[in-house]
């Protein structure tokens, strides 16, 4: 199986580098800066779960060099997959490739299936701490990492059981889930809280768990995503949002989020796509968010890295 991994921040390469250790035809389209990072000093990852480091790293920079390709990971941010779009319909043009986005929220999907086929669009997301030292080397924090995916139709599961199959004895967990969407879905309604309340705050996921008041706003962010989740007929069980908010009181002393972590280095925030999508889809349902209403308010003069003056 030939695998393009679009994009190699420390997402894409984290899972591409352990694909590639498995042995796997892994390629990674990149911008010309981060190639050139590439080059120079290979591809690295400093993990718990073992560490890997490459220089044999096959590098794109622009769709027509492209020509055989059955899978494309997508490991963007999702405030650049709208210039990356042209790019993704190019190859799939060229392949037929099937496409795998790895990012969080759920309004994505919609735009790649309109802009390369419903049915070539996968669901999937992965569960990762991790970012990318000076040298654009993968630090990989968490304790553990994992990749799911799925199909969104019959029709793609002979390529998903592939896909497993491929990747199943990987230093990662590879997992396919037949309900992916509602698993996308538990995942975009954590990380709403857990994002918002860490970057609003300003302040990692110990002081959730030590401060009453703060734990009760991620609580609220998390109802108000399971009241947007059940009008989007996903079936996610009260047990399960329970333990939702159990979990984030749970995380050791220092850890953060990947937003409160973008925030601290003055990157761009996932705001519009986390948060705002939830708005969206709060007026589509004609519904108020009053608590994610408000964390999107305070995040977004960050959006686009240091606040607006």
């Amino acid at each position: 199986m030939r695998i393009l991994m679009y994009g190699a921040g420390a997402l894409g390469s984290y899972f591409g580098g352990r694909m590639s250790e498995g042995e796997l035809n892994v390629s990674y389209y990149v911008r010309e800066k981060r190639a050139e990072q590439i080059r120079k000093h290979g591809l690295t990852i400093n993990s718990p779960q073992g560490n890997f480091e490459t220089s044999d790293v096959k590098l794109f920079t622009s769709p027509e060099q492209i020509e055989n390709v059955d899978l494309i990971i997508i490991a963007l941010k999702g405030y650049h997959l709208e210039k990356a779009l042209s790019s993704i319909r190019k190859i799939v043009q060229q392949t037929e490739a099937y496409v795998l986005p790895l990012l969080n929220g759920v309004e994505h999907i919609k735009k790649l299936q309109q802009a390369v086929g419903e049915k070539n669009v996968l669901g999937g997301f992965a569960s990762i701490i991790a970012t990318l030292n000076s040298k654009g080397h993968v630090e990989h924090t968490s304790s553990g990492s994992a990749m799911k995916f799925g199909p969104l139709h019959k029709e793609q599961a002979a390529f998903c059981e592939k896909f497993a199959a491929a990747t199943s004895s990987l230093r990662t967990n590879v997992i396919w889930e037949e309900d992916i969407l509602k698993h996308m879905w538990k995942k975009y309604i954590f990380i709403t809280a857990f994002s918002g309340v860490t970057s609003a705050s300003q302040l990692p996921a110990g002081y959730i768990a030590q401060s009453e008041a703060l734990h009760l706003v991620a609580e609220k962010i998390i109802r108000e995503m399971y009241q947007l989740a059940e009008l989007d007929n996903i079936n996610i069980e009260k047990g399960e949002v329970f333990s939702m908010i159990q979990r984030i009181k749970a995380f050791p002393q220092e850890t953060t989020s990947s937003m409160h972590q973008d925030m601290r280095k003055g990157l761009p925030l996932e705001v519009e796509h986390l948060h705002g999508g939830a708005l969206r889809l709060a007026e589509k349902h004609k519904i108020a968010l009053p608590v994610i209403e408000t964390i999107y308010g305070i995040l977004k003069p960050y959006e686009n890295g240091r606040p607006m003056r």
